[in-house]
């Protein structure tokens, strides 16, 4: 009998492996997936293999260039969209990115050419009014997230379906309130996030929350901690603790904050594994790191 199992095996080997070859013609695509072909996930890596020293630079490798929204807008209070130049590699994810209580979007400007020039369509916004509570930011950061993708002048840079959000203070508590929202979001970061609301088990998208050891305003103890305790273990999480900082830290160039944005964003927006490196083993707390407190699961 044992001849005739490998005999028959022969003939099947062969359909497997042509049915291979047919798939690689067809663009790489599984054979269970001939006739449902879906963008594999290096199709949205952006830019060349990254060091440190390239996530931690200024700028990084693509040119940028800016273009202003009108406080006009429906939805939010306008502001400024950071894009990279070229139109030969395909579209980016989109980044919005929100300011804190009485702040304007000037107060995140920093980040907008240096995550653009990472890979990404970057839109800092301004809210409806400087007083707005987070569950209105949250509101706002969909509208413009809409808005991004749908009607802005830079919609055919963006992939729609690769969007995240951040914000600082109630922007951070806005971010949190997006993404309970609409769980389809890529990617969240709150940076020393404030909100009444301590509880976030609904959240399902990645989240990296940066806190601040000696933030006066929005205390990692009763903010950014039981915030990040809350997220369920199922969820890509992580935190950081900024030593030595302020509540402020996220409004001037933060390297530290830009690397581990860059890479969260890298790693969920764009499903860019060769980011895993700067995520995974978690940063170090001890001696000499930027970090006071820092936990974590690993990308999955």
């Amino acid at each position: 009998m044992e001849p005739q199992h490998k005999h028959k095996r022969k003939p099947r080997r062969r359909l497997v492996a042509f049915f291979a070859t047919l798939a690689l013609a067809v663009g790489g695509v599984g054979v269970s997936q001939i006739g449902t072909a879906q963008a594999a996930p290096q199709d949205y890596w952006r830019g060349p293999n990254p060091t440190e020293s390239s996530i931690e630079a200024l700028r990084g490798p693509y040119s940028t260039s800016t273009t202003s929204v009108s406080s006009w807008v429906s939805g939010f209070g306008g502001g400024t969209i950071y894009y990279p130049t070229t139109t030969s590699d395909g579209t980016f994810g989109g980044v919005v990115i929100a300011p804190g209580f009485t702040a304007t979007e000037s107060s995140m400007s920093w980040l907008g050419h240096r995550l653009a020039s990472q890979g990404f369509v970057v839109f800092t916004i301004n809210t409806n009014s400087t007083l707005d509570q987070p569950s209105s930011r949250g509101d706002q950061l969909l509208a413009a997230v809409d808005y991004l993708r749908n009607s802005s002048s830079v919609r055919s840079r963006v992939d729609g379906s690769r969007m995240a959000v951040m914000g600082h203070s109630m922007g951070g508590g806005g971010t949190l309130e997006a993404v309970k929202d609409r769980p389809s979001l890529k990617a969240a970061i709150p940076l020393t996030p404030w909100n009444l609301d301590k509880t976030w088990p609904e959240v399902r998208t990645p989240t990296l929350i940066i806190g601040a050891e000696n933030d006066s305003i929005a205390s990692v103890s009763s903010h950014s901690i039981p915030f990040y305790t809350s997220l369920p273990s199922s969820t890509d999480r992580m935190y950081l603790e900024l030593d030595g900082a302020s509540h402020f830290a996220p409004n001037s160039n933060n390297t530290p904050i830009a690397k581990y944005s860059i890479a969260w964003l890298k790693r969920f927006v764009d499903e860019d594994t060769r980011y895993d490196q700067f995520l995974c083993p978690l940063p170090s707390s001890g001696w000499f790191s930027d970090f006071s407190d820092v936990r974590g699961n690993c990308p999955r």
